[in-house]
């Protein structure tokens, strides 16, 4: 992984062997709502295959990117009925 970027919309991940994934914003609810400051500070983690974002508690993989999956959402007893 070499770079990531966020807009209001998408965001991107520049891989080391230089494709670029781009996903919605929308599909990671604490980046949507995070600040620019608390989105701007990422750290590789995973040993090269995620990010991390601490003030959010935030990981990714780029596995999980690949596969175009969005994160889990949250129980709510109106999502079981």
């Amino acid at each position: 992984m070499k770079d990531v970027r966020i807009d209001d919309d998408l965001l991107s991940v520049d891989l080391a062997d230089g494709r670029t994934i781009s996903v919605p914003l929308a599909w990671y609810p604490a980046l949507l709502h995070a600040s620019r400051e608390q989105r701007a500070e990422w750290r590789i983690s995973g040993g090269g295959f995620g990010i991390h974002w601490p003030a959010l508690d935030e990981d990714l993989s780029t596995e999980g990117l690949l596969r175009g999956a969005p994160a889990p959402r949250a129980f709510t007893p109106s999502a079981a009925a």
